[in-house]
Protein backbone atom coordinates (compact mmCIF):
# COMPACT_ATOMS: atom_id res chain seq x y z
CA UNK A 1 0.00 0.00 0.00
CA UNK A 2 1.02 3.60 -0.40
CA UNK A 3 1.44 4.31 3.35
CA UNK A 4 3.74 1.31 3.81
CA UNK A 5 5.86 2.34 0.83
CA UNK A 6 6.05 5.86 2.22
CA UNK A 7 7.32 4.44 5.51
CA UNK A 8 9.92 2.31 3.74
CA UNK A 9 11.00 5.35 1.77
CA UNK A 10 11.36 7.32 4.98
CA UNK A 11 13.51 4.53 6.44
CA UNK A 12 15.84 4.57 3.44
CA UNK A 13 15.97 8.35 3.62
CA UNK A 14 17.13 8.16 7.23
CA UNK A 15 19.81 5.65 6.21
CA UNK A 16 21.03 7.99 3.50
CA UNK A 17 19.90 5.82 0.59
CA UNK A 18 18.26 8.68 -1.25
CA UNK A 19 17.95 7.05 -4.65
CA UNK A 20 16.26 4.03 -3.14
CA UNK A 21 13.95 6.32 -1.18
CA UNK A 22 12.93 8.04 -4.42
CA UNK A 23 12.40 4.68 -6.10
CA UNK A 24 10.10 3.52 -3.30
CA UNK A 25 8.10 6.74 -3.47
CA UNK A 26 7.66 6.41 -7.21
CA UNK A 27 6.44 2.83 -6.82
CA UNK A 28 3.56 3.88 -4.54
CA UNK A 29 0.13 3.66 -6.16
CA UNK A 30 -1.42 6.92 -5.01
CA UNK A 31 -4.62 6.22 -6.94
CA UNK A 32 -5.53 3.43 -4.50
CA UNK A 33 -5.52 5.81 -1.55
CA UNK A 34 -9.05 6.56 -0.22
CA UNK A 35 -8.46 10.29 -0.57
CA UNK A 36 -8.24 13.22 1.78
CA UNK A 37 -12.02 13.37 2.20
CA UNK A 38 -11.84 10.13 4.20
CA UNK A 39 -8.39 10.29 5.78
CA UNK A 40 -7.72 14.03 5.94
CA UNK A 41 -4.36 13.48 4.22
CA UNK A 42 -3.57 14.63 0.72
CA UNK A 43 -1.26 11.86 -0.47
CA UNK A 44 -0.21 13.71 -3.62
CA UNK A 45 0.85 16.69 -1.54
CA UNK A 46 2.84 14.37 0.74
CA UNK A 47 4.44 12.66 -2.26
CA UNK A 48 5.79 15.88 -3.78
CA UNK A 49 6.86 17.24 -0.42
CA UNK A 50 8.79 14.08 0.41
CA UNK A 51 10.54 14.21 -2.94
CA UNK A 52 11.51 17.80 -2.17
CA UNK A 53 12.92 16.79 1.20
CA UNK A 54 14.98 13.98 -0.33
CA UNK A 55 16.44 16.22 -3.01
CA UNK A 56 17.19 18.84 -0.38
CA UNK A 57 19.25 16.24 1.48
CA UNK A 58 21.02 15.37 -1.76
CA UNK A 59 21.98 19.01 -2.23
CA UNK A 60 19.80 19.39 -5.34
CA UNK A 61 18.02 22.50 -4.15
CA UNK A 62 16.57 23.60 -7.48
CA UNK A 63 14.85 20.24 -7.88
CA UNK A 64 13.78 20.45 -4.27
CA UNK A 65 12.02 23.79 -4.72
CA UNK A 66 10.34 22.44 -7.88
CA UNK A 67 8.83 19.56 -5.91
CA UNK A 68 7.81 21.81 -3.02
CA UNK A 69 5.94 24.05 -5.45
CA UNK A 70 4.16 21.00 -6.85
CA UNK A 71 3.18 20.07 -3.29
CA UNK A 72 1.80 23.58 -2.77
CA UNK A 73 -0.31 23.25 -5.91
CA UNK A 74 -1.74 19.91 -4.76
CA UNK A 75 -2.45 21.39 -1.34
CA UNK A 76 -4.28 24.36 -2.86
CA UNK A 77 -6.32 22.04 -5.08
CA UNK A 78 -7.35 19.96 -2.08
CA UNK A 79 -8.34 23.06 -0.11
CA UNK A 80 -10.33 24.34 -3.09
CA UNK A 81 -12.31 21.09 -3.21
CA UNK A 82 -13.11 21.40 0.47
CA UNK A 83 -14.56 24.86 -0.04
CA UNK A 84 -16.90 24.04 -2.95
CA UNK A 85 -19.56 22.19 -0.98
CA UNK A 86 -21.78 25.08 0.08
CA UNK A 87 -22.02 28.79 -0.42
CA UNK A 88 -22.81 29.25 3.26
CA UNK A 89 -19.51 29.61 5.16
CA UNK A 90 -21.06 28.04 8.23
CA UNK A 91 -22.15 24.88 6.41
CA UNK A 92 -19.40 24.26 3.90
CA UNK A 93 -17.74 21.68 6.20
CA UNK A 94 -20.97 20.01 7.29
CA UNK A 95 -21.19 16.27 6.69
CA UNK A 96 -17.42 15.86 6.42
CA UNK A 97 -15.08 14.21 8.91
CA UNK A 98 -13.19 16.47 11.28
CA UNK A 99 -9.90 15.14 9.95
CA UNK A 100 -10.41 17.21 6.80
CA UNK A 101 -9.94 20.35 8.89
CA UNK A 102 -6.24 19.45 9.11
CA UNK A 103 -5.80 18.92 5.38
CA UNK A 104 -4.32 22.36 4.73
CA UNK A 105 -0.52 22.17 5.05
CA UNK A 106 0.20 25.44 3.29
CA UNK A 107 2.30 27.02 6.03
CA UNK A 108 4.46 23.94 6.53
CA UNK A 109 5.11 23.86 2.80
CA UNK A 110 5.90 27.57 2.74
CA UNK A 111 8.44 26.96 5.50
CA UNK A 112 10.05 24.24 3.37
CA UNK A 113 10.06 26.48 0.30
CA UNK A 114 11.63 29.35 2.24
CA UNK A 115 14.52 27.25 3.53
CA UNK A 116 15.09 25.78 0.08
CA UNK A 117 15.07 29.20 -1.60
CA UNK A 118 17.54 30.52 0.94
CA UNK A 119 19.91 27.71 -0.04
CA UNK A 120 19.78 28.49 -3.75
CA UNK A 121 20.54 32.18 -3.21
CA UNK A 122 17.08 33.71 -3.56
CA UNK A 123 16.71 35.49 -0.21
CA UNK A 124 13.87 37.80 -1.26
CA UNK A 125 11.69 34.92 -2.43
CA UNK A 126 12.62 32.99 0.71
CA UNK A 127 11.66 36.01 2.81
CA UNK A 128 8.18 36.12 1.28
CA UNK A 129 7.62 32.44 2.09
CA UNK A 130 8.97 32.58 5.63
CA UNK A 131 7.22 35.83 6.56
CA UNK A 132 3.92 34.15 5.70
CA UNK A 133 4.82 31.04 7.69
CA UNK A 134 5.80 33.06 10.76
CA UNK A 135 2.25 34.36 11.05
CA UNK A 136 1.32 30.87 12.24
CA UNK A 137 4.60 29.68 13.80
CA UNK A 138 5.54 32.91 15.52
CA UNK A 139 6.87 31.08 18.60
CA UNK A 140 9.66 29.37 16.65
CA UNK A 141 12.94 31.24 17.31
CA UNK A 142 14.70 29.33 14.58
CA UNK A 143 12.21 30.66 12.04
CA UNK A 144 12.89 34.24 13.16
CA UNK A 145 16.60 33.57 12.67
CA UNK A 146 16.01 32.35 9.12
CA UNK A 147 14.01 35.47 8.30
CA UNK A 148 16.88 37.59 9.62
CA UNK A 149 19.29 35.64 7.43
CA UNK A 150 17.09 36.40 4.43
CA UNK A 151 17.33 40.11 5.24
CA UNK A 152 21.11 39.90 5.63
CA UNK A 153 21.57 38.02 2.37
CA UNK A 154 19.30 40.45 0.51
CA UNK A 155 21.24 43.50 1.72
CA UNK A 156 24.81 42.29 1.48
CA UNK A 157 27.09 43.78 -1.15
CA UNK A 158 27.35 42.26 -4.59
CA UNK A 159 30.66 43.73 -5.65
CA UNK A 160 33.21 41.58 -7.41
CA UNK A 161 35.46 41.27 -4.40
CA UNK A 162 32.56 40.01 -2.28
CA UNK A 163 31.33 37.48 -4.81
CA UNK A 164 34.71 36.20 -5.98
CA UNK A 165 37.15 37.38 -3.34
CA UNK A 166 39.29 39.09 -5.98
CA UNK A 167 40.29 42.76 -6.31
CA UNK A 168 39.01 44.86 -9.14
CA UNK A 169 40.62 47.99 -10.55
CA UNK A 170 37.17 49.28 -11.35
CA UNK A 171 36.37 49.00 -7.66
CA UNK A 172 39.41 51.12 -6.72
CA UNK A 173 39.33 53.90 -9.34
CA UNK A 174 36.01 55.67 -9.63
CA UNK A 175 36.96 58.06 -12.43
CA UNK A 176 39.76 60.11 -13.99
CA UNK A 177 39.27 63.84 -14.44
CA UNK A 178 41.37 66.46 -16.17
CA UNK A 179 44.20 66.14 -18.66
CA UNK A 180 47.92 66.53 -18.68
CA UNK A 181 49.36 68.20 -15.61
CA UNK A 182 45.90 68.58 -14.08
CA UNK A 183 44.96 64.92 -14.53
CA UNK A 184 43.51 63.51 -11.32
CA UNK A 185 42.47 60.02 -10.22
CA UNK A 186 39.30 59.82 -8.15
CA UNK A 187 39.33 56.80 -5.85
CA UNK A 188 36.07 55.06 -5.06
CA UNK A 189 34.87 55.08 -1.48
CA UNK A 190 35.02 51.64 0.12
CA UNK A 191 32.83 52.53 3.08
CA UNK A 192 29.43 50.81 3.17
CA UNK A 193 28.62 51.41 6.81
CA UNK A 194 25.79 53.29 8.46
CA UNK A 195 23.56 52.92 5.43
CA UNK A 196 19.93 53.86 5.96
CA UNK A 197 18.09 50.83 4.66
CA UNK A 198 14.46 51.67 5.33
CA UNK A 199 14.33 55.22 3.85
CA UNK A 200 12.13 56.54 6.66
CA UNK A 201 9.85 53.52 6.67
CA UNK A 202 8.95 51.92 9.99
CA UNK A 203 11.35 49.10 10.81
CA UNK A 204 8.43 47.00 12.10
CA UNK A 205 7.01 46.66 8.59
CA UNK A 206 7.99 43.21 7.29
CA UNK A 207 10.38 44.04 4.48
CA UNK A 208 13.80 42.52 3.84
CA UNK A 209 15.74 45.32 5.55
CA UNK A 210 18.51 45.28 8.13
CA UNK A 211 16.25 47.07 10.61
CA UNK A 212 13.71 44.28 10.34
CA UNK A 213 16.53 41.73 10.66
CA UNK A 214 17.44 43.30 14.00
CA UNK A 215 13.84 42.89 15.18
CA UNK A 216 13.79 39.24 14.07
CA UNK A 217 17.02 38.48 15.89
CA UNK A 218 15.71 40.18 19.01
CA UNK A 219 12.59 38.02 18.83
CA UNK A 220 14.72 34.91 18.46
CA UNK A 221 16.73 35.79 21.56
CA UNK A 222 13.61 36.57 23.58
CA UNK A 223 12.04 33.24 22.65
CA UNK A 224 15.01 31.32 24.05
CA UNK A 225 14.58 29.94 27.58
CA UNK A 226 16.22 32.15 30.18
CA UNK A 227 17.86 29.37 32.14
CA UNK A 228 19.65 27.93 29.10
CA UNK A 229 19.43 30.12 26.03
CA UNK A 230 21.77 28.27 23.75
CA UNK A 231 19.92 25.21 22.62
CA UNK A 232 17.48 26.66 20.18
CA UNK A 233 19.36 27.86 17.19
CA UNK A 234 21.73 26.63 14.60
CA UNK A 235 20.43 23.13 14.30
CA UNK A 236 20.14 23.49 10.59
CA UNK A 237 16.61 24.35 9.59
CA UNK A 238 14.73 21.09 9.73
CA UNK A 239 11.83 21.63 7.41
CA UNK A 240 8.58 19.88 8.08
CA UNK A 241 7.28 16.81 6.31
CA UNK A 242 3.73 15.64 5.82
CA UNK A 243 4.19 11.90 6.09
CA UNK A 244 3.94 11.52 9.85
CA UNK A 245 1.53 14.39 10.40
CA UNK A 246 3.32 15.41 13.63
CA UNK A 247 6.83 16.82 13.40
CA UNK A 248 7.69 15.49 16.84
CA UNK A 249 7.46 11.83 15.82
CA UNK A 250 10.71 11.61 13.88
CA UNK A 251 12.76 13.53 16.43
CA UNK A 252 11.29 11.53 19.33
CA UNK A 253 12.16 8.22 17.73
CA UNK A 254 15.61 9.56 16.93
CA UNK A 255 16.11 10.61 20.53
CA UNK A 256 15.23 7.09 21.70
CA UNK A 257 18.10 5.70 19.65
CA UNK A 258 20.60 7.99 21.33
CA UNK A 259 21.95 7.64 24.83
CA UNK A 260 19.50 8.77 27.44
CA UNK A 261 20.42 11.75 29.60
CA UNK A 262 18.69 12.90 32.71
CA UNK A 263 16.83 16.13 32.37
CA UNK A 264 16.60 16.00 28.57
CA UNK A 265 13.63 18.09 27.51
CA UNK A 266 12.29 18.93 24.11
CA UNK A 267 11.80 22.52 23.02
CA UNK A 268 8.98 22.85 20.53
CA UNK A 269 9.90 24.60 17.29
CA UNK A 270 7.02 23.92 14.89
CA UNK A 271 6.75 23.21 12.04
CA UNK A 272 10.23 21.69 12.24
CA UNK A 273 11.37 19.11 14.76
CA UNK A 274 11.64 19.94 18.46
CA UNK A 275 15.07 20.45 19.98
CA UNK A 276 16.66 19.10 23.13
CA UNK A 277 17.93 21.68 25.58
CA UNK A 278 21.31 20.01 26.01
CA UNK A 279 22.08 19.73 22.31
CA UNK A 280 24.49 22.11 20.61
CA UNK A 281 24.20 24.70 23.34
CA UNK A 282 26.83 27.08 22.09
CA UNK A 283 26.57 26.76 18.34
CA UNK A 284 22.87 27.55 18.21
CA UNK A 285 23.01 30.73 20.23
CA UNK A 286 26.28 31.72 18.59
CA UNK A 287 24.45 31.84 15.27
CA UNK A 288 22.07 34.49 16.62
CA UNK A 289 24.87 36.45 18.29
CA UNK A 290 27.01 36.48 15.13
CA UNK A 291 24.12 37.68 13.00
CA UNK A 292 23.15 40.26 15.63
CA UNK A 293 26.68 41.69 15.72
CA UNK A 294 26.80 41.92 11.93
CA UNK A 295 23.41 43.63 11.71
CA UNK A 296 24.30 46.08 14.49
CA UNK A 297 27.50 47.04 12.66
CA UNK A 298 25.58 47.56 9.42
CA UNK A 299 23.14 49.85 11.24
CA UNK A 300 25.92 51.79 12.98
CA UNK A 301 24.96 50.60 16.48
CA UNK A 302 28.54 49.99 17.58
CA UNK A 303 27.85 49.53 21.30
CA UNK A 304 25.28 46.83 20.62
CA UNK A 305 27.60 45.20 18.08
CA UNK A 306 30.40 45.13 20.63
CA UNK A 307 28.06 43.65 23.21
CA UNK A 308 26.99 40.84 20.88
CA UNK A 309 30.57 40.17 19.76
CA UNK A 310 31.80 39.95 23.36
CA UNK A 311 29.00 37.52 24.23
CA UNK A 312 29.89 35.50 21.17
CA UNK A 313 33.54 35.22 22.20
CA UNK A 314 32.55 34.21 25.74
CA UNK A 315 30.78 31.06 24.58
CA UNK A 316 32.52 27.96 26.01
CA UNK A 317 32.26 25.87 22.83
CA UNK A 318 32.89 28.19 19.92
CA UNK A 319 33.76 27.05 16.41
CA UNK A 320 36.83 28.50 14.75
CA UNK A 321 34.87 30.37 12.10
CA UNK A 322 32.59 32.08 14.63
CA UNK A 323 35.57 32.97 16.83
CA UNK A 324 37.21 34.59 13.83
CA UNK A 325 34.05 36.57 13.08
CA UNK A 326 33.69 37.54 16.73
CA UNK A 327 37.15 39.10 16.83
CA UNK A 328 36.59 40.98 13.56
CA UNK A 329 33.20 42.31 14.63
CA UNK A 330 34.52 43.37 18.03
CA UNK A 331 37.51 45.11 16.44
CA UNK A 332 35.35 47.02 13.97
CA UNK A 333 33.01 48.17 16.72
CA UNK A 334 35.92 49.24 18.94
CA UNK A 335 37.55 51.23 16.13
CA UNK A 336 34.28 53.03 15.49
CA UNK A 337 34.19 53.82 19.22
CA UNK A 338 37.77 55.20 19.03
CA UNK A 339 39.15 52.41 21.23
CA UNK A 340 41.94 51.48 18.87
CA UNK A 341 44.21 49.82 21.43
CA UNK A 342 41.47 47.37 22.38
CA UNK A 343 40.74 46.74 18.71
CA UNK A 344 44.40 45.89 18.05
CA UNK A 345 44.15 43.19 20.71
CA UNK A 346 41.30 41.54 18.82
CA UNK A 347 43.16 41.83 15.51
CA UNK A 348 46.12 39.77 16.70
CA UNK A 349 46.64 37.07 14.03
CA UNK A 350 47.44 34.57 16.77
CA UNK A 351 43.78 34.70 17.76
CA UNK A 352 43.01 32.68 14.64
CA UNK A 353 43.88 29.02 15.07
CA UNK A 354 40.97 27.44 13.25
CA UNK A 355 38.35 28.52 10.72
CA UNK A 356 36.33 25.33 10.51
CA UNK A 357 32.56 25.50 10.59
CA UNK A 358 32.75 23.53 13.80
CA UNK A 359 30.15 20.79 13.39
CA UNK A 360 30.62 19.22 16.77
CA UNK A 361 30.28 15.55 17.58
CA UNK A 362 27.14 16.33 19.55
CA UNK A 363 25.51 17.76 16.45
CA UNK A 364 26.36 14.66 14.50
CA UNK A 365 25.01 12.49 17.31
CA UNK A 366 21.73 14.35 17.24
CA UNK A 367 21.26 13.43 13.60
CA UNK A 368 22.55 9.91 14.04
CA UNK A 369 21.23 8.77 10.69
CA UNK A 370 23.49 9.04 7.70
CA UNK A 371 21.02 11.06 5.71
CA UNK A 372 21.16 14.11 8.00
CA UNK A 373 24.93 14.17 8.07
CA UNK A 374 25.09 13.97 4.29
CA UNK A 375 22.76 16.94 4.06
CA UNK A 376 25.14 18.91 6.27
CA UNK A 377 28.04 18.03 4.01
CA UNK A 378 26.21 19.15 0.87
CA UNK A 379 25.26 22.46 2.47
CA UNK A 380 28.77 23.05 3.76
CA UNK A 381 30.10 23.04 0.21
CA UNK A 382 28.17 26.22 -0.48
CA UNK A 383 30.30 28.38 1.77
CA UNK A 384 30.82 31.76 0.05
CA UNK A 385 34.14 32.06 -1.76
CA UNK A 386 34.98 35.31 -0.02
CA UNK A 387 35.06 33.58 3.34
CA UNK A 388 38.59 32.50 4.44
CA UNK A 389 39.02 28.85 3.56
CA UNK A 390 42.17 28.37 5.63
CA UNK A 391 43.92 29.69 8.72
CA UNK A 392 46.48 31.41 6.49
CA UNK A 393 43.90 33.43 4.58
CA UNK A 394 42.11 34.30 7.82
CA UNK A 395 45.33 35.56 9.41
CA UNK A 396 46.02 37.51 6.23
CA UNK A 397 42.72 39.33 6.63
CA UNK A 398 43.55 40.01 10.26
CA UNK A 399 46.90 41.50 9.26
CA UNK A 400 45.33 43.78 6.65
CA UNK A 401 42.89 45.11 9.22
CA UNK A 402 45.61 45.37 11.85
CA UNK A 403 47.59 47.56 9.46
CA UNK A 404 44.58 49.85 9.10
CA UNK A 405 44.30 50.11 12.87
CA UNK A 406 47.97 51.05 13.17
CA UNK A 407 47.43 53.78 10.58
CA UNK A 408 44.86 55.38 12.86
CA UNK A 409 47.57 55.70 15.50
CA UNK A 410 50.04 57.06 12.91
CA UNK A 411 52.25 53.99 13.37
CA UNK A 412 53.01 53.71 9.69
CA UNK A 413 56.03 51.44 9.98
CA UNK A 414 54.00 48.84 11.84
CA UNK A 415 51.19 49.22 9.33
CA UNK A 416 53.58 48.69 6.42
CA UNK A 417 55.05 45.65 8.12
CA UNK A 418 51.60 44.12 8.59
CA UNK A 419 50.68 44.90 5.00
CA UNK A 420 53.69 43.23 3.43
CA UNK A 421 53.58 40.32 5.86
CA UNK A 422 49.99 39.67 4.82
CA UNK A 423 50.78 40.07 1.13
CA UNK A 424 53.52 37.44 1.41
CA UNK A 425 51.02 34.86 2.66
CA UNK A 426 48.61 34.90 -0.29
CA UNK A 427 48.64 35.08 -4.09
CA UNK A 428 48.90 38.65 -5.46
CA UNK A 429 45.55 38.27 -7.25
CA UNK A 430 43.84 37.53 -3.93
CA UNK A 431 44.83 40.83 -2.31
CA UNK A 432 41.61 42.78 -1.58
CA UNK A 433 41.08 46.33 -2.87
CA UNK A 434 41.12 47.67 0.71
CA UNK A 435 44.72 46.47 1.06
CA UNK A 436 45.68 48.15 -2.22
CA UNK A 437 44.22 51.43 -0.99
CA UNK A 438 46.02 51.03 2.33
CA UNK A 439 49.31 50.65 0.46
CA UNK A 440 48.51 53.76 -1.59
CA UNK A 441 47.83 55.72 1.58
CA UNK A 442 51.09 54.59 3.19
CA UNK A 443 53.11 55.62 0.15
CA UNK A 444 51.42 59.01 0.09
CA UNK A 445 52.36 59.45 3.74
CA UNK A 446 55.97 58.70 2.79
CA UNK A 447 55.84 61.22 -0.04
CA UNK A 448 56.16 58.51 -2.71
CA UNK A 449 53.48 59.84 -5.04
CA UNK A 450 54.82 58.07 -8.12
CA UNK A 451 54.93 54.72 -6.35
CA UNK A 452 51.35 55.24 -5.15
CA UNK A 453 50.28 55.89 -8.75
CA UNK A 454 52.07 52.73 -9.89
CA UNK A 455 50.24 50.69 -7.25
CA UNK A 456 46.92 52.00 -8.54
CA UNK A 457 47.91 51.45 -12.18
CA UNK A 458 49.11 47.87 -11.66
CA UNK A 459 46.49 47.08 -9.04
CA UNK A 460 49.03 45.24 -6.92
CA UNK A 461 51.42 45.88 -4.07
CA UNK A 462 54.92 47.03 -4.98
CA UNK A 463 58.13 47.06 -2.91
CA UNK A 464 58.12 50.14 -0.74
CA UNK A 465 60.73 52.85 -1.14
CA UNK A 466 62.68 53.91 1.95
CA UNK A 467 60.71 56.37 4.06
CA UNK A 468 61.41 60.01 3.25
CA UNK A 469 59.43 61.62 6.03
CA UNK A 470 56.84 60.65 8.59
CA UNK A 471 53.95 63.00 7.97
CA UNK A 472 51.48 63.54 10.77
CA UNK A 473 48.24 63.70 8.86
CA UNK A 474 45.22 61.83 10.15
CA UNK A 475 44.74 58.79 7.90
CA UNK A 476 41.66 58.07 5.88
CA UNK A 477 40.92 54.80 7.62
CA UNK A 478 39.70 51.89 5.58
CA UNK A 479 37.31 50.32 8.08
CA UNK A 480 37.47 46.73 9.14
CA UNK A 481 35.43 45.04 6.47
CA UNK A 482 32.31 43.34 7.76
CA UNK A 483 32.27 39.66 7.00
CA UNK A 484 28.96 38.06 6.09
CA UNK A 485 27.84 35.54 8.72
CA UNK A 486 28.01 31.93 7.67
CA UNK A 487 24.35 30.86 6.87
CA UNK A 488 24.19 28.02 4.61
CA UNK A 489 25.54 25.38 6.98
CA UNK A 490 23.08 26.67 9.57
CA UNK A 491 19.97 25.21 7.91
CA UNK A 492 21.13 21.86 6.71
CA UNK A 493 18.73 19.05 7.40
CA UNK A 494 15.30 18.43 6.00
CA UNK A 495 13.26 16.46 8.50
CA UNK A 496 10.98 13.70 7.28
CA UNK A 497 8.50 11.59 9.13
Amino acid sequence: SAPSLFLKSNFEYLRGNYRKAVKLLNSANIAEHPGFMKTGECLRCMFWNNLGCIHFAMGKHNLGIFYFKKALQENDNACAQLGTGSSDPGKKFSGRPMCTLLTNKRYELLYNCGIQLLHIGRPLAAFECLIEAVQVYHSNPRLWLRIAECCIAANKGTSEQETKGLPSKKGIVQSIVGQGYHRKIVLASQSIQNVVYNDGQSSAIPVASMEFAAICLRNALLLLPEDQQEPKQENGSKTSNQLGGNTENSESSEACSNKSHEGDKFIAAPPSSPLKKQELENLRQCSILACSAYVALALGDNLMALNHADKLLQQPKLSGSLKFLGHLYAAEALISLDRISDAITHLNPENVTDVSLGISSNEQDQGSDKGENEAMESSGKQTPQCYPSSVTSARTMMLFNLGSAYCLRSEYDKARKCLHQAASLIHPKEIPPEAILLAVYLELQNGNTQLALQIIKRNQLLPSVKTLSDMRKKPVFQPVHSIQPIQMPAFTTVQRK
